[in-house]
């Protein structure tokens, strides 16, 4: 049985993971209406992983005999004016994830919930990867955008990565 708060926080975790799939299948969606196929399959993979964590953070749940209880998912608001918003926007967002799943690993290391903490430490990891990759991603199109053979490039960049399911073992 989790600290109820703990499990307050792992639900909310959920909306949150589901709603940045829902974030990044927007922004893949802007780049598609651009014929950017690269950052639109770039960011298709995002929603994928985004998915997916929140299905990790479900099952873990349940594995714990907690109840799950899904909220609201807002559809995103941004509208978006160049190719380099959604860019900014991603890694702002990921810093938002990593705060949120720092805060869950601070309410689990206060009452000892040792369990949590260890489940909590492949996020964690994952989130630095997430914010490195969110400012990789800028810094990219900050170098080789301005020129079209260069966005050309970056885009066929993006379009060569491949999805991968997560390894957790809950």
């Amino acid at each position: 049985m989790l600290n109820q708060e703990v499990a307050k926080l792992l639900n909310e975790q959920i909306n949150k993971e589901f709603y940045s799939a829902y974030l990044y299948m927007d922004m893949a969606n802007y780049y598609a209406d651009q014929n950017l196929n690269g950052f639109e399959n770039w960011f298709f993979i995002q929603m994928q992983e985004e998915r997916d964590h929140a299905l990790l953070f479900r099952q873990y749940l349940l594995n714990n005999g907690e109840p799950v209880v899904l909220s609201e998912i807002s559809a995103p608001e941004a509208i978006y004016t160049n190719f380099r918003e959604p860019l900014v926007e991603a890694l702002k967002h990921e810093q938002f994830v990593t705060a949120s799943i720092n805060k869950i690993y601070e309410a689990a290391y206060i009452i000892k919930d040792f369990r949590t903490m260890q489940f909590l430490d492949w996020f964690v990891k994952e989130q630095g990867e997430e914010e490195k990759n969110a400012d990789d991603n800028i810094k990219k199109f900050d170098l080789f955008a301005g020129d079209p053979k260069g966005l050309y490039m970056l885009d066929n960049e993006l379009k060569a990565r491949v999805y991968t399911a997560p390894s957790l073992v809950l």
